[in-house]
């Protein structure tokens, strides 16, 4: 079978073999065109040398120890990196991520033995126009089988690298393949390794497996090796705990809940999902009995969102992405009562922000079949929406309001400060709760008024 590769990518392979350089495309981009998936990052080796590599291509950049040099190609604003790897072997890990020996190896077969999984160690050797797969490692059949298959020994793999470990649950996840019981095992025995993995790289792994079309899978592999408990122990703090009331629907404990919540979000946004997955993470902190001896989660929403900031700053998120997770968590619980005024819908969808709304909505719909409702949207859940999107084009802000600052000055003849503020918060909650009253004669006359009580 002849695999597309595009010619830009072609060129470079071509200009590396025409200097007469061993090289072949390898790795993920091999299995990616397998499995006719789109390539993202196209990945050479050769038996050049970094310094050779370079001399080659002249625009290129090589600032590490590993052996991989960068090959820019594209125009400006669409440049994509080409990475080319002179074979090599590792030796001596630290920290159980990085090797301390890195030496250049002689051949093809000796570099694919350093490699994570056999799905990852097949090679395109392309001469006078022909493609061969090269297969080493029986990375075929395991593609063809659907299986995760460390290299050689999965206990040395992960040693070398625990990261690999993450990696493996989600191609796993990714692919919908099933990981093979040795290598399973090989994780299960050593998960306390990942906790000397940055929490930048568990982040970056955990949003891929969220991304993916199966994220509910992936968390309860995680779970099942042990390593959730390491990565999100607030997470795996919700089993056992129990959320049944009479006439109320949950019938799972809070951990179950949370997990089959993030199943049923309806978003494509891995942090939507992530959002879901801690939605419910507050309420084994907050857990107690009511007067009937009934379990209640007194401000669980609040807890948790501090919780999952927490978790976010562990992880390296982002300050918007840590702010998105907090809102998300924070207002999840928000009043659906189909006697909700305009006013307080207008409220709703300034605290969560416009940008958020939808996530929102996707977070509700989640935590209602997570928690064992049959519809995904309840009557009043739907006329909540609908009146939403009455409110949403665009809100009302106080911005909107008919005078503005330097009417306030003027009327009052007083010079800028706090003052201004005040009495324009002050008419925005007036109005807020009566569009109608937005009008210069009202707003105008009821400036002397408030000052005057403000002093």
């Amino acid at each position: 079978m002849k695999y597309f590769i595009p010619d830009d990518i072609i060129s470079i392979y071509e200009k590396l073999a025409n200097a007469k350089y061993e090289v072949y495309f390898i790795g993920g981009c091999v299995r990616d065109l397998i499995l006719k998936i789109p390539v993202k990052d196209w990945d050479l080796t050769t038996n050049a040398t970094p310094e050779q590599v370079q001399e080659v291509f002249t625009d290129s950049f090589y600032d590490n120890s590993f052996g991989t040099v960068g090959v820019p190609i594209g125009k400006d604003g669409e440049e994509k990196i080409v990475e080319i790897t002179t074979f090599r072997t590792e030796q001596g890990f630290e920290n159980f991520r990085h090797p301390t020996n890195v030496e250049w190896g002689k051949s093809l077969e000796e570099d694919v033995k350093r490699r994570d999984f056999t799905i990852n160690t097949l090679a395109i050797k392309i001469e006078n126009g022909n493609q061969t797969l090269i297969d080493y490692e029986n990375g075929l059949k395991d593609l063809e089988s659907k299986i995760i298959r460390a290299v050689g020994n999965p206990e040395e793999r992960f040693k070398e690298d625990a990261l690999r470990m993450l990696r493996a649950i989600r191609f796993a996840t990714q692919f919908s393949f099933t990981i093979e019981d040795k290598t399973q095992k090989a994780i299960t025995n050593h998960n306390s390794l990942i906790s000397h993995i940055s929490g930048e790289r568990i982040r970056l792994e955990l949003m891929k497996m969220l991304a993916s079309e199966h994220p509910f899978e992936g968390v309860m592999m995680l779970d099942e090796v042990k390593i959730l408990e390491i990565i999100l122990p607030e997470l795996t703090k919700g089993k056992g705990v129990s959320q049944q009331r009479p006439g109320r629907h949950h019938k799972d404990d809070v951990f179950t809940h949370n997990v089959l919540s993030l199943k049923f979000c309806t978003s494509q946004d891995p942090l939507v999902r992530f959002a879901t997955l801690l939605h419910d993470v507050g309420k084994p902190e907050v857990a107690a009995t009511d007067e009937n001896g009934f379990v209640i989660f007194y401000n669980h929403e609040v807890v948790g969102a501090r919780i999952a900031k927490e978790i976010a700053d562990r992880l390296h998120f982002s300050k918007k992405q840590r702010e998105k997770i907090y809102t998300l968590i924070r207002w999840h619980m928000f009043t659906i009562d189909e006697h909700i005024t305009d006013s307080a819908i207008r409220r709703f969808i300034r605290r969560v922000g416009v940008e958020n709304v939808q996530d929102m909505m996707d977070l509700r719909i989640g935590d209602r079949l997570g928690g064992g409702t049959q519809f995904a949207e309840s009557w009043r859940l739907k006329k909540f929406k609908e009146r939403l999107i009455e409110q949403l084009n665009p809100p009302f802000s106080i911005n909107d309001l008919a005078i503005n600052g330097n009417d306030i000055m003027r009327e009052l003849n007083i010079p800028p400060g706090k003052d201004i503020g005040i009495i324009l918060q002050k008419l925005f909650e007036e109005v807020d709760e009566n569009l109608e009253l937005n009008n210069k004669e009202y707003l105008m006359k009821r400036i002397s008024e408030i000052y005057k009580n403000k002093v």
